[in-house]
C-alpha cells in the first residue's frame, strides 16, 4: 500500500487477512456503518473479511506467541521489524472529497490506549533525542485536524503502543531483555524517512522501553525501503522486479470484472478510466473502510462496496499468482539480502559474546515486510496489515551455551519452521526453535543457489540462463 518505489519501480498491494478482528467501537452516530460484524473466518476468502483484518482496527487483546521456550534456555537478542500504523491516504480519488479523518490525537476519541496521553506530553520534549539527518526535522507525533496525506493517525499510533506494551510484557517484564539501566548501546534503531515510520518507531518504543529516555534514544535513518544501505546496486534485483509488474499487468488487463468496475468508477467521478486507474483508488477506498466512513459520492452516483469488493478480490487473485509465478521470490531474495545478511551478522556476534545491541527495531513499509516474507519462505504469511511485525528472537541453550537457536515470529505467529530452511529441520528434532546456523547458511549461501551463484555480487549480476 505504499508510495515507495523499490528498485526503479512500485510494488503493487495486496491484502491478506492475519487473526478475526471485532467491531471497532466507533460511534454510529456520527458515521454511517459500511462494515458487517464479521466475528468468525469465512471459510471462502472474502474482500471484506480480509479488507477488515488488514485495517487491524485496535480492539480486543493478542494472542501472541512471542518469547517461548523450554525453561532452561536465555533470550539474548530481539529484532523487530515493523510496518508502519494505520495512515491516511497516500492517493486522492479525483474530483471526490477526501475523506474527513482527523489526525489530531484526543486521548477520548476511539481506538484510544491508557498511555496516550502520557505518550503525547512526552513526544513534545524530545530535544535531546539524536536523529539522524532529516529525521530530525520530522513530527514526533501526528497533529493536524484533517490529515495530511500518508500521515498516521491515531488509530496508527495506537496499534504501536499496544505492539510495544504486548513486547514490553514479554521481553521486558518476564525475560528482563533490558534492565531498568539499559543504555544507548543495547539498542539499534532504524526507519525511513517518513513520519509515519518515524512515529511509529517512536510509539513502539515508548511502551517498550523500562522507561523512555530521550538521551538514549539514537534514531537512524535509513534512506532505502528495502534497507539496502550500501549494498543496493543490484542490476538483476530490477530486472526481476519489472518481470513481476509485467506479470500484475497481464493478469489486470484479463480480469474483465475489474475493468467494467473501472468504467463505472469513472463515469461516477467523470474522469477517464486510465486516469481513475492511475490514482490507485483502493488505497483511499481503504481509508474510508477501514475508518468506516461512507464511500464517496458524486452526483452521477456513489462509488460502493461492490466497486470495493470487485478491487479487493483482484488483489487475492494477483497475490495467488504471485506465489506460483516466482517471479517475485527472485526479486525478494536479492532485495532482502543486505538486510537479513546484517540481521545474520549481528546475531552471530552476539551468539560469540561481542557487546552488541540486543535489541533492534527496523521500522519500515509493506514494501519491506512483504519480500523479506517472501525471500524466507513463508508462503502462507498474510500480506503486512497496518502495524504488522516481523521478530527474530535469538535464544542460548542453558545446557549448551555455544548451542544457539532462532524463532520467527509474524504477528505473534510462530511461523519459524515454516521457513524454507528450517521445514526439514522440525521434522528431526523435539526443539522448538531452529538452529542459528541455519539460518545463517541460508543468507550467506543457499539465496543464491536459485541463481546458479554464491555471491550476492554475482547474483546480482548473472542472467538467467
Amino acid at each position: 500500500m505504499e508510495e515507495t518505489r523499490t528498485a526503479g519501480g512500485r510494488e503493487a498491494v495486496h491484502l491478506i487477512p492475519v487473526n478475526p478482528i471485532k467491531e471497532d467501537g466507533l460511534n454510529p452516530k456520527s458515521r454511517k456503518r459500511i462494515m458487517p460484524d464479521l466475528l468468525t473466518e469465512p471459510p471462502a476468502i472474502d474482500p471484506v473479511y480480509e479488507a477488515r483484518v488488514y485495517c487491524n482496527i485496535p480492539t480486543i487483546a493478542e494472542r501472541s506467541m512471542e518469547g517461548y521456550a523450554p525453561h532452561y534456555f536465555k533470550l539474548v537478542s530481539v529484532q523487530v521489524l515493523i510496518r508502519h500504523g494505520d495512515r491516511y491516504p497516500l492517493y486522492a480519488i479525483p474530483k471526490t472529497k477526501r475523506p474527513d479523518i482527523d489526525c489530531t490525537l484526543l486521548p477520548n476519541r476511539k481506538p484510544s490506549h491508557p498511555q496516550l496521553e502520557a505518550f503525547i506530553k512526552h513526544m513534545s520534549k524530545g530535544s535531546t533525542a539524536q536523529m539522524d539527518g532529516t529525521l530530525s526535522s520530522l513530527p514526533r507525533y501526528p497533529s493536524h485536524s484533517l490529515c495530511e496525506m500518508g500521515e498516521l493517525t491515531q488509530t496508527g499510533v495506537v496499534q504501536h503502543l499496544r505492539n510495544g506494551q504486548l513486547l514490553r510484557e514479554i521481553y521486558i517484564n518476564k525475560h528482563k531483555l533490558l534492565l531498568n539501566d539499559w543504555t544507548a548501546k543495547q539498542l539499534y534503531l532504524e526507519t525511513t524517512g517518513k513520519s509515519r515510520t518515524l512515529q511509529s518507531a517512536l510509539a513502539l518504543l515508548y511502551t517498550f522501553l523500562p522507561d523512555f529516555d530521550w538521551k538514549k534514544i539514537n534514531m537512524r535513518h535509513q534512506w532505502s525501503t528495502i534497507f539496502c544501505s550500501g549494498s543496493c546496486d543490484c542490476p538483476m534485483r530490477n530486472h526481476y522486479l519489472e518481470e513481476e509488474q509485467r506479470r500484475q499487468y497481464s493478469l489486470r488487463v484479463k480480469n474483465n470484472d475489474l475493468e467494467r468496475i473501472y468504467v463505472d468508477m469513472a463515469k461516477i467521478v467523470g474522469i477517464p478510466t486510465r486516469q481513475l486507474r492511475a490514482s490507485n483508488p483502493i488505497d483511499s477506498l481503504l481509508c474510508y473502510f477501514c475508518h468506516n466512513v461512507s464511500f464517496p459520492c458524486t452526483k452521477t452516483g456513489c462509488i460502493g462496496m461492490e466497486h470495493f469488493k470487485v478491487i479487493k478480490r483482484h488483489q487475492l487473485e494477483d497475490e495467488r499468482e504471485r506465489q506460483e509465478k516466482k517471479l517475485y521470490f527472485l526479486y525478494a531474495l536479492l532485495a532482502t539480502h543486505p538486510l537479513l545478511n546484517q540481521t545474520v551478522n549481528r546475531l552471530q556476534r552476539i551468539a560469540e559474546g561481542k557487546k552488541e545491541e540486543i535489541f533492534v527495531l527496523h521500522s519500515a513499509h509493506d514494501v519491506t515486510l512483504s519480500p523479506v516474507l517472501s525471500a524466507l519462505g513463508i508462503t502462507e504469511a498474510r500480506f503486512p496489515r497496518f502495524a504488522a511485525r516481523l521478530v527474530f528472537e535469538l535464544w542460548q541453550d542453558g545446557k549448551r551455551p555455544k548451542e544457539h537457536f532462532i524463532r520467527i515470529l509474524y504477528n505473534g505467529a510462530d511461523v519459524t519452521f515454516q521457513t524454507s530452511f528450517c521445514k526439514d529441520y522440525y521434522k528431526r528434532s523435539s526443539k522448538p526453535m531452529c538452529p542459528l546456523e541455519k539460518f545463517v547458511s541460508f543468507v550467506k549461501r543457499d539465496m543464491f543457489l536459485v541463481f546458479n551463484s554464491t555471491s550476492y555480487y554475482d547474483a546480482c549480476r548473472r542472467r538467467p540462463l
